[in-house]
Formats: structure tokens, sequence, C-alpha cells
């Protein structure tokens, strides 16, 4: 038996277990231009992913029967194409599925490449490139690539989840509960945090509902899956979407079967006289913090708004992030004031964390029933467990606490990003800095040499810096942005990934 085991001086020299790369294939000569080539068309047809590690470059070296020097030539083409990333310790890992392809590297303003760059825009049509597409999953794949900087909006500052609170609330529940409580609950939620939420809107937010009116969903997408199902159902399939808004809850829409019609946001909101000339039933909005700009719907908007739904209108309000204000008084919610004729929405995404996948609607009376059904078609309801404890931490004043804490942190966190701005990109405009967790800045350029931020977004990346281009959210064009989060990263990082961004525009 023993003799049927490979001695590994009999390995066949030449070939690799990753990728089964055979050096027989290699044309003379050109071994590191060949590997290149093989790892640019595993990424391209995904058999390597974002985040996906290449073997060291002395172990393929040894593997392939070639010179070290072939490796690194090889990997050396690969970070200058942006396709691939060094991470420290942890190697050299794939940047961006097919970002190289899509978007070449930077290049000097003045060189003929450059000019022509600027004559031909990548679209989002264009394949392959993580930034020039806005499929459904180029999120959980911006999420997966590697960066020394991420500063991609939508989460809080995770470090600071309430561990000790969290899991001595949990013993408590669990010491509790009776065996009926084990069993299938209520798929509208477990009445005991839907009592508590009721009293967070109340407190925070100047919404009286009852408990009864409150359904407890798996954050705000899943809200927008039932309100879509249901609103579908009833014939309704257009919707009103903030432009520039949501691409995360654009899609949510469209992939139930709703269309999104655009309707623009100027600096006091979003335009409530192109809503009406859109013929739109219904329409998303995220009235106290608009994403991405942070534009926040100002009273004279608010009346057209609510008098609009009136009219027969309904309105979905995102009140995403809310909690999170620095410089600005509490703004009420839409619902507070035309509860027939709102569906709110909101979560503890950007309280405590996203993986919770606790969040809550509040539909109208008339749709209560349907996005109860929809709810018990889609999951039977949320888990029962964290709901109780969330529940407590709300009843007991542990969650207003927590707030207070993060929400003198995110302060600290986007002082450092605005001054970081002002002093590494003082010509680009900022927006939003009044609350939230993120801020949006638009980048001046002459309208002879324009500026694509997908370009940009895929070569900071490569760079090392995550973020968002603001184009990804533009359904009509307008200026160049980038979209920042701060509240994930603490100071002294922003200022480092601000500097090594600003080093990325500086080249475009």
């Amino acid at each position: 038996m023993e003799e049927s085991i490979p001695h590994p001086s009999h390995r066949s020299k030449g070939a690799s277990d990753f990728l089964s790369l055979r050096t027989d294939e290699a044309p003379a000569g050109g071994k590191a231009g060949w590997l290149a080539d093989r790892i640019r068309a595993a990424v391209a047809d995904r058999r390597l992913r974002p985040g996906d590690r290449l073997p060291a470059g002395r172990t393929l070296a040894a593997d392939l029967g070639v010179s070290r020097g072939v490796v690194t030539e090889a990997y050396r083409r690969l970070l200058d194409d942006g396709l691939v990333v060094t991470a420290g310790r942890g190697g050299t890992v794939v940047a961006a599925a097919g970002a190289a392809v899509a978007h070449p590297p930077l290049r000097s303003p003045g060189s003929a490449a450059a000019r022509a760059d600027r004559q031909t825009p990548v679209t989002e049509s264009r394949p392959g490139g993580l930034f020039g597409e806005t499929s459904a999953d180029v999120f959980t794949a911006l999420r997966a690539a590697p960066a020394r900087f991420d500063l991609s909006p939508g989460l809080p500052d995770l470090t600071a989840f309430p561990r000790a609170a969290w899991m001595r609330a949990e013993r408590a529940v669990l010491d509790d509960l009776t065996p009926a409580a084990f069993g299938y609950g209520d798929p509208a939620g477990t009445p005991r945090l839907r009592a508590a939420v009721a009293g967070w809107l109340a407190r925070f937010r100047g919404i009286a509902a009852d408990p009864d009116e409150i359904v407890i969903v798996a954050g705000v997408a899943q809200a927008l899956a039932l309100l879509a199902r249901a609103l579908t159902r009833r014939g309704q399939h257009r919707i009103g979407v903030e432009d520039p808004g949501s691409l995360g809850a654009r899609r949510q829409l469209q992939h139930w079967g709703m269309t999104t019609v655009p309707v623009p946001v100027d600096r006091a909101g979003l335009r409530v006289d192109a809503l009406r000339d859109s013929g739109a039933a219904t329409v998303l909005v995220s009235p106290a913090h608009e994403f991405p700009m942070g534009v926040v719907l100002d009273g004279t908007r608010r009346r057209d708004l609510t008098a609009w739904a009136a009219d027969g209108g309904l309105i979905v309000e995102d009140d995403y992030d809310a909690e999170h204000r620095y410089d600005r008084p509490p703004v009420t919610a839409l619902r507070a004031a035309v509860p027939d004729r709102v569906c709110y929405t909101g979560s503890v995404s950007k309280i405590l964390a996203p993986a919770l996948r606790i969040g809550w609607l509040l539909p109208p009376r008339d749709l209560l029933g349907e996005v109860i059904a929809a709810k018990r078609e889609a999951d039977l309801g949320n888990p029962a467990l964290p709901q109780l404890v969330l529940a407590r931490l709300m009843d007991q004043g542990h969650l207003e606490s927590h707030l207070r804490m993060v929400r003198r942190r995110h302060r600290r966190r986007r002082d450092a990003m605005v001054d970081a701005l002002a002093r590494h990109l003082p010509t680009a405009t900022v927006h939003g800095a009044a609350a939230g967790l993120h801020l949006t800045v638009t980048l001046d350029a002459p309208p002879s040499a324009p500026v694509d931020d997908r370009v940009i977004a895929a070569a900071a990346l490569a760079a090392g810096v995550k973020v968002q281009p603001l184009s990804w959210h533009r359904i009509a064009p307008g200026a160049a942005g980038l979209v920042l989060g701060y509240a994930a990263t603490p100071a002294g990082r922003i200022e480092e990934g601000v500097a090594a961004l600003a080093a990325v525009i500086g080249r475009a």
C-alpha cells in the first residue's frame, strides 16, 4: 500500500494544481506573459473571485519549474493592471473581477491615451468590470474585494457592537422563555419587539403607531421586497425613485417586478413637480438624509409631497440612518404627518449591525394584511430569539445609550474625513455632512476633460482604497463623484485613506 503513494520528488515538473497550469503550453521566452494571461482569464470567467489569494511566488515557481522571477514579473503585470493587490502577510489577492479589462490604469492627463479615454467613457453595460456594471451582485463583489482603506458607505462602527450587553440580554431572555416560545410565531414579529419598536419610533421619530401596525422584517431590503409584491399584485408596477438615489434599493424593486421611474433631486430634496409629471402613483424617498447626496427634504417640498400623497399617491419612506445627526435638529418622519399614505421602514443596521437583519415596516392599514401575507410566504417570520434580545435592549435603555456613544464616535470620524478632504481634495465639493454615516464628494472637471468616477473608483481600489462611484447611484447623467463612508474607519486611517485617494484623483 505504501508504494502506491507518490514520493514528493516524483511530482511532475511544469504543472501546478493552481488553475491546472502547464508550462508546456507557454511560448518560448514568454512565460511571464503567458502566466499573467492565464490568471486574467481565470478572473474574467470567475474561477478566481475578489479576495482569492494567489499562490506564493516561490511555491508557484517551484510547481511550474520556472524561475521565481517569471512569477514575480507576471504578478507585477497584474498589479500594474489593478487586477490584484498586495495584502502584506496576506500575499497577493484578486482585487476586482475584470477591473483591469474594463478600467485600464489612469494615465497622465496630457497623454494621448488619456485623451482617448475621455472620448470613450466607460458605460454601465461594458462587460467584466466591477465598477463598470451594476448587476445584482456588484455590492457583494465590492465588499469581498480587499483594500487597505475601506471607505465604502453603509456601515456603522462595527467594533462598537455591544457584545456584553447583547449576551446578558440573551441569557435573560433564555431564562424567561417557556418551551412554547421555541415554536412558530407570528410572521409579523414577536409582540414584545413590535411594542418596543413602537416606543422607539415615538421617542426618536415622532411616529405614533400601535404595535399591531408594525411588521418586523429582515432589513429595509426585505421591506421593499414585501411592498413590491403587495403593490404588483394590485397591478401597480411603477414607482418613482430619487435620482441620484440608492442603487441597491432600485435593484431590489426591479427584481420584484417594479419599474423604477427617476425623479430628480436638488438641494431642497425630491422635486415633487417632476414626480407629478412622471405619472408614478408610488414614490420611494429618504427625506431625513437622502442617499447619496445627504439632502434634507425642506419644508416646502414636504408640504408638496404630503399634498401629492393626499391626492392618492403612496410614499415609501426609507428612514435608513435618521438617528445619526450631528449639526442639525431631528427631522420628523413623514409617517408622522400622513400615516395613512406612508409606508415607513427602518432598521438597526446603521445603529447596531447589518448582520442582525432586523428592521421594521409600517404600511398603511389598507396594505397591512397583504404585507403580512407576503412576509408569511417569504419566511414565516424573522427568528424570534434575536427579536426578543433586541426588545430587551430597547426596553432597558441599552440601545439608546449605545446610540449616544456611537453618535459621538461617528461625529469624530465625520470631522476627520471633512478635514482630510479639505487638506487633500480642496477643490472637491462635500455633500451631506450634517448627518448620516457617509459623505459624497463631487469632482470639478472642465467639459473638455470629463472625469469618469468609475475609472477613479477602480484605480482607487487598485491603490488599496475602497469607495463607491456616484454614477452607480445616478440614472440621468450628472457630475462625477465618490460616495465615502467614514463610520467604520478610525480617524487616523481616514486621514491616510483620503490622502491615498487624493493621489489617485491627482493622476486622473
